[in-house]
């Protein structure tokens, strides 16, 4: 599983380090970026446009206003230092109007208290955040055929990835036995060319390549040799989660001459453009990550997919909605554009997300209906269950167990962790030629110098006809997955299993008095783990993906805003992979890896709205994230509800019954989602007026990185007409309205609210019919009936008589008056 990271800022030139050292700023100024410009700098037409319209880029008036703002900021930089003393590194005139500029912190403060500077934020890191899913969420057969079947699903949709690259040569991004890829109007994006091939990094289905590393190369984290100055994808992460989303359909997944099936993305046809920002080893910087978001928007992209989030929280801004990376996406969405953003992998412990804002659709992630399993078969009779995807040993003879420790070839050996056998020439041959090779797993594993590709290549080599790794301890938030191997291998994750492994091996392996083995007793086999299991139980919230409830500042004050949004796949999720990809040392040299993370299941979340976007090209990000959270349901496949992995008293893991906080609307739906009968629809005014209403946000603040004053008022956040309802401090009685568009024939809707008992709901009209096309308002009464200290959850849901349900999840936390 990997994560990602991102910064955005602005400083000069390595050369000069006037009385600091050097580092990059993000700076934002006033003027209005491209995306709002309404007029007034002579000579100069306005570039604004309604969000659901498309900025023409290539426009003279575009064109002319981008560089009259560029000539503004290199004007300020060069009237208050010397040429030389700093390096401006970009330019963002699209979403936001600023730069990134590395300089020293004496320039910075300089800069800050120059007049028409507005911030100075210092740039700070971003990280990585890391098939069978299109069956388990019935787009063959239930949304493909709808849109002209896998050969046009997302048919001329494009989506950006904000990531790690691409290797452009996968099957998954192929163009050959396909239909003619044609060109796509719309899109205006470069193609680099691989400096050592002279090869474009596009074929028609990679529609746009871009590298963005400016910020990493000024901070001296990027190193051309592991890092590539090109698109190219260093890492695995990219190609992954690319292929998730818009990957080609029914290509065979093949690894140790096995095959695990066949790999599509959500969207097959869509086309894909690639904006590299992240790095190997370090992750990125917001500077180059706010630099390829602003570079998609402008090239015109349909959706953005951000397997991306931030190390740590910008020390420059106090409200999580309020710094230069969130701001750029809502510029983003003014400009139609949806975002799909990973909520993060700190969970299953409570605010640990890392997607704040309500414009962006913030993933968590889910286990589907298939795991693997395996089993040892010891001499005595025991079955210890186990993971691993491997070939069984013969499964009617079995074989002698030796331990690594009681095969060194001499006492220098310890040196190298020989227990975790990744170095064959520390170990006995002969003595385990024929035999099942026992290893340990430690924390090496975990830190990445330890894989098990490596156990399976060291007992390849020495002879062994399989493995056995022992967990002997547990960390808590330590996640065990199956590796694909070529070899019968199984890990034994339960410590206590690894323990009666151990005590049989020992009991059965005489030794002298000095310790050495004189003969090695202990047999077993190794079972068959390359079939999958399918189980009903799914979907369930995954251990690793954050949890709510929402922030709004960095003092963890909790938000009147429901996040995580919705919930997805994303863990064992099989994509493509880079052939220099370094992101997971078990997958190095394949062509494919099952990996786990929000970085997956944010994907899927771009690739299905992708296919909305191709049904419904006139919709708002706002109605395309209303359709996905409003048809989302909460129970799993066996009709029961969904749960969520968490840890117990004892930190073991356990399943507890899941909330909103773990899974927002609930889990996605993409076939209801094509047709959710009703949509709540908001924009860019909407959203200002949640920022203006949000108590602990100063005004000046929103002006300064919105370039707009606070003219818009909804009376309170909540009331942002959003496809959720959250009150973290109800008192006594509170109303909240919700404005709802049919985007279906004339309906009849029959409203309902349920909540639980400590919080009264009411729903005002009980009825309504809409027109097509029309829209009606609602209100939602909550009363504190009791403080319980906790939140409350409910929901309220509209049935159609058409046969639409449209639920949204209320959660509040009442307090006393």
């Amino acid at each position: 599983m990997g994560l990602l990271e991102y910064g955005c800022v602005f400083i000069i030139l390595f050369a000069l380090l006037i009385c600091g050292e050097a580092e990059v700023y993000i700076v934002t100024v006033e003027g209005e970026p491209i995306i709002s410009y309404t007029g007034g700098v002579d000579g100069f037409e306005a570039t604004f446009v309604d969000s659901d319209e498309k900025i023409d880029t290539t426009s003279e008036m575009v064109t002319s206003y981008a560089q009259h703002l560029e000539k503004r900021h290199d004007m300020l930089l060069g009237m208050l230092f010397e040429q030389g003393t700093y390096n401006k590194l970009y330019s963002y005139r699209h979403l936001i109007n600023g730069f990134a500029v590395h300089l020293s912190p004496e320039q910075a403060e300089t800069l800050r208290h120059a007049p028409g500077v507005k911030s100075v934020v210092r740039d700070w890191k971003v990280k990585r955040l890391t098939t069978h899913t299109p069956q388990f969420l019935g787009l063959p057969t239930g949304v493909w055929p709808t849109g002209g079947g896998y050969d046009r699903a997302g048919e001329d949709i494009v989506i950006g990835f904000v990531d790690s690259g691409i290797y452009p040569n996968h099957p998954s991004f192929a163009t050959h036995n396909t239909e003619t890829y044609g060109p796509v109007s719309k899109y205006r994006g470069k193609c680099e060319v691989d400096p050592h091939t002279r090869r474009s990094f596009c074929n028609g289905k990679i529609i746009g390549a871009q590298h963005f590393a400016q910020a990493a190369i000024a901070a001296g984290a990027f190193n051309p040799s592991i890092h590539f100055a090109s698109p190219l994808d260093g890492d695995g992460h990219g190609s992954h989660t690319a292929s998730i989303a818009a990957g080609r359909n029914g290509i065979p997944v093949r690894m140790h001459g096995h095959e695990f099936g066949k790999a599509s993305g959500m969207a097959p046809r869509a086309r894909i453009a690639v904006y590299k920002a992240l790095y190997p080893l370090f992750g990125g910087f917001v500077a180059d990550v706010v630099a390829a978001i602003d570079q998609a928007v402008h090239d015109g992209v349909d959706i953005l997919s951000l397997s991306v989030g931030p190390n740590s929280p910008s020390t420059a801004t106090r409200t999580t909605y309020l710094n230069p990376f969130d701001i750029t996406l809502l510029g983003a969405v003014k400009a139609g554009v949806f975002v799909a953003q990973a909520a993060g992998n700190g969970g299953p412990f409570p605010k640990t997300l890392i997607s704040f804002s309500p414009w962006i659709t913030s993933v968590a992630a889910a286990i589907d209906d298939r795991s693997y399993k395996n089993h040892l078969f010891l001499g005595n009779g025991k079955i210890l269950a186990g993971i691993g995807l491997s070939p069984s040993t013969h499964l009617n003879q079995t074989y002698t167990l030796v331990a690594a420790t009681d095969v060194l070839l001499d006492s220098t050996a310890m040196r190298y962790s020989p227990t975790d056998c990744q170095r064959p020439e520390v170990l006995n041959r002969n003595l385990i030629k024929g035999n099942i090779l026992l290893c340990g797993y430690s924390y090496n594993f975990i830190s990445g110098t330890a894989s098990i590709k490596k156990v399976s290549e060291t007992a390849r080599a020495l002879g062994a006809v399989g493995f056995v790794l022992c967990v002997e301890n547990v960390n808590p938030g330590v996640h065990f997955y199956p590796v694909p191997v070529g070899i019968p291998g199984i890990l034994i994750t339960d410590a206590s299993k690894s323990k009666e492994l151990i005590d049989y091996y020992n009991i059965s392996t005489p030794r002298d008095w000095t310790g050495r083995v004189k003969s090695f007793k202990g047999t077993g086999k190794i079972g068959y783990g390359l079939m999958p299991i399918l189980h009903k139980s799914a979907p369930q919230v995954a251990l690793f993906s954050a949890r709510g409830p929402n922030i709004k500042d960095y003092n963890y004050q909790e938000a009147d805003l429901l996040k995580p949004d919705i919930l997805a796949p994303g863990s064992l999720i099989w994509g493509a992979w880079s052939l220099n990809g370094t992101d997971e040392a078990n997958y190095d040299g394949e062509g494919f890896a099952m990996i786990s993370g929000t970085s997956m299941a944010a994907p899927h979340i771009a690739g299905i709205a992708a296919l909305i976007k191709q049904q419904h090209p006139h919709w708002s990000p706002a109605a395309i994230k209303s359709a996905l959270m409003t048809t989302s349901t909460t129970l799993d496949r066996a009709g029961n509800p969904i749960l969520a992995q968490q840890y117990s008293d004892t930190e073991a893991m356990n399943l507890v019954r899941a909330t909103p906080f773990d899974y927002g609307s609930g889990h996605i739906n993409p076939r209801a989602a094509l047709d959710p009968g009703l949509i709540f629809d908001a924009g860019y005014e909407d959203y200002l007026g949640f920022l203006c209403t949000t108590p602990s946000i100063d005004v000046h603040e929103i002006r300064k990185y919105t370039n707009m004053p606070c003219n818009y008022t909804i009376g309170h956040p909540t009331n942002l007409n959003t496809p959720s309802i959250t009150f973290s401090h109800l008192v006594r009685t509170q109303i909240v309205t919700r404005t709802v568009t049919n985007v279906a024939q004339e309906e009849t809707y029959v409203i309902t609210a349920r909540m639980d008992p400590s919080v009264a709901i009411e729903v005002n009209p009980p009825a309504m019919t809409i027109k097509a096309g029309a829209s009606r308002k609602f209100t939602v009464t909550l009363t504190v009936r009791s403080v319980t200290g906790t939140y409350s959850f409910g929901e309220v849901l509209l049935k159609g008589s058409r046969g639409h349900k449209v639920r949204i999840p209320v959660l509040a936390n009442g307090y006393p008056r």
